[in-house]
């Protein structure tokens, strides 16, 4: 008897909330710490860049060996990836770049994120009428390819830049938010916190911001992880295909891919370093936001 009554009686262990249990989870996931240190490395790096890069990436310090023979400078003592075209160190300019990629990423996925979190609250959080005119105008951004969209919208800049990429992905990323709050928010609006406060007559404003839009940011956070890897992956192709910034003295990763490619057949390696980039720093983000994902989320749990 005794021991039923001990195994019958509550644990006096104190809970945890969703993110302690998740990070708890995390510590162990072994695909999560890899993302994790290759996204703070590549954070520090663009952090440091300038004080990093061992010369200035736009100085031409190896234009004497350019030539039409030699259009490629080799690696050489200083210069341990060679140079561009332009006699310009290619690791410099790498390092350099990470900056200008993550500035790109980072915004273009807090823009669309903001206009995602606008329409997604209006559609969850009002219902009716303005859930039906949010959503479709969402189904018609939706229904088309996202880099058609990108290109598209880039394209119709007269001057392309590095806002014109940023502004690009920004759009095509709204839907995805809008969407995905949209359902989180629906599905709080008959949890118990809510129809409490409903009971106490709390405002309808208050319910939607204080209650329902709070306990529907989890989703939507690690969607930003991920969305930031395609923003890279994205703004990398618009620059690929002349549609970013067009001043080369500030490097980019998209930009130095797309400029390299005049070189491949004889020079591959100028075109594989800022591919591996941005393949690697991809990478890094959607590990990350997969293991995030799967540690919020009990129903894909292992």
């Amino acid at each position: 008897m005794d021991s039923l009554a001990e195994a019958g009686s509550l644990s006096s262990a104190e809970g945890v909330s969703l993110w302690q249990s998740a990070w708890r989870r995390l510590r162990r996931d072994p695909v999560f710490l890899v993302g994790l240190g290759i996204v703070t490395v590549f954070v520090l790096i663009a952090a440091i860049a300038p004080w990093l890069a061992p010369h200035d990436p736009a100085a031409r310090l190896l234009i004497g060996q350019v030539s039409p023979a030699t259009p490629i400078p080799p690696a050489q003592e200083g210069f341990p990836l060679g140079g561009d075209n332009a006699g310009r160190d290619t690791l410099s300019r790498l390092l350099v770049g990470s900056r200008q990629t993550l500035i790109v990423g980072v915004m273009a996925t807090l823009g669309g994120l903001a206009g995602g979190m606008v329409l997604g609250t209006i559609a969850g959080g009002i219902g009716g009428w303005a859930d039906s005119l949010v959503m479709r105008i969402v189904d018609v951004m939706l229904s088309i390819p996202s880099l058609l969209m990108a290109f598209s919208i880039a394209a119709l800049f007269a001057r392309p830049s590095q806002w014109t990429v940023i502004a690009a992905i920004a759009i095509i990323q709204v839907p995805i938010f809008a969407r995905l709050l949209r359902g989180s928010m629906i599905s709080q609006r008959h949890s118990d916190h809510v129809l409490a406060a409903r009971a106490l007559g709390v405002r309808p404003a208050a319910i939607v911001f204080r209650h329902m839009l709070p306990n529907s940011l989890g989703p939507v956070i690690v969607q930003g992880t991920l969305v930031l890897a395609v923003s890279i992956i994205d703004a990398a192709a618009l620059s690929f295909l002349g549609l970013g910034s067009q001043d080369d003295s500030v490097p980019e990763w998209g930009q130095m891919l797309g400029r390299a490619q005049v070189f491949f057949n004889s020079y591959p390696h100028v075109a594989v370093y800022p591919a591996l980039c941005i393949i690697v720093v991809a990478l890094g983000f959607t590990l990350m936001g997969e293991s995030l994902r799967e540690a919020l989320d009990p129903k894909s749990r292992r």
